[in-house]
């Protein structure tokens, strides 16, 4: 269980998180959503160890993998070598291939960024996060740039290979669509505090555009948080 202990985070005189408290559970994907600026991105960085604090986080794993909003592929290399990068001298071209499989890009392997779609592109980040051996996934709004149609194939490619180790994530996002199809559990953050907490076990992926009472409850607390 990854423990955040009363955490407290200012920017200037501005306070984004006052003695805050969550605990993450290991092996499950955590959507963390609120209205801009209530410091979802803040927690991903503090997880991450990019951003300073006060108070104590305890049981990050040593490594961590992170998928931005943008794709942040280095244009000079290949799909190959965007991801061998992160492996380092333990990069293999065939596990570097079976992974672009994965992520339906089997001929793409030779192709720069810039030859690339949008959706490819943000495949390429989710295979290297998950070439990475690391024990936390961090998301920060991966697919808030794709239409209706390559999100909902990109969050079924990430359930997918999540599957397969179960690694635990954290995903921020502010469509409460996304946290529906892809979230065991959704905390909605409010003035640096937790607005609602809701859970969800049913199997991820769920269809994309579905009413049950969990997403119409999941709408209902973000309405009440803005």
């Amino acid at each position: 269980m990854i423990g955040l202990h009363n955490i407290s985070k200012r920017y200037g005189s501005a306070s984004v998180y006052e003695n805050f408290s969550l605990s993450l559970e290991e092996g499950k994907i955590t959507c963390l959503l609120g209205a801009s600026g209530c410091g979802k991105t803040t927690l991903l960085n503090m997880l991450a160890g990019l951003t300073p604090y006060e108070g104590k986080i305890e049981n990050v794993p040593d490594r961590v993998s992170y998928i931005f909003q943008e794709e942040r592929l280095l244009p000079n290399l290949t799909v190959r070598q965007n991801v061998a990068l992160v492996l380092g001298k333990h990069a293999d071209d065939r596990k570097i291939s079976e992974i672009l499989a994965k992520v339906e890009l089997t001929g793409k392997e030779n192709a720069y960024p810039s030859e690339l779609s949008g959706g490819q592109r943000q495949r390429v980040s989710v295979a290297r996060a998950f070439a990475y051996p690391s024990g936390l996934i961090l998301m920060d709004e991966p697919f808030s740039s794709l239409d209706t149609a390559l999100k909902i194939r990109l969050v079924d490619v990430f359930v997918r290979l999540w599957k397969e180790e179960r690694r635990t994530a954290v995903f921020v996002t502010h469509d409460a669509e996304e946290a529906y199809m892809l979230a065991h559990r959704a905390v909605i953050l409010r003035g640096g505090q937790i607005a609602a907490d809701l859970a969800e076990e049913s199997p991820v992926p769920r269809p994309y555009g579905q009413d049950t009472p969990f997403k119409r409850r999941l709408v209902e607390e973000m309405l009440r948080a803005q």
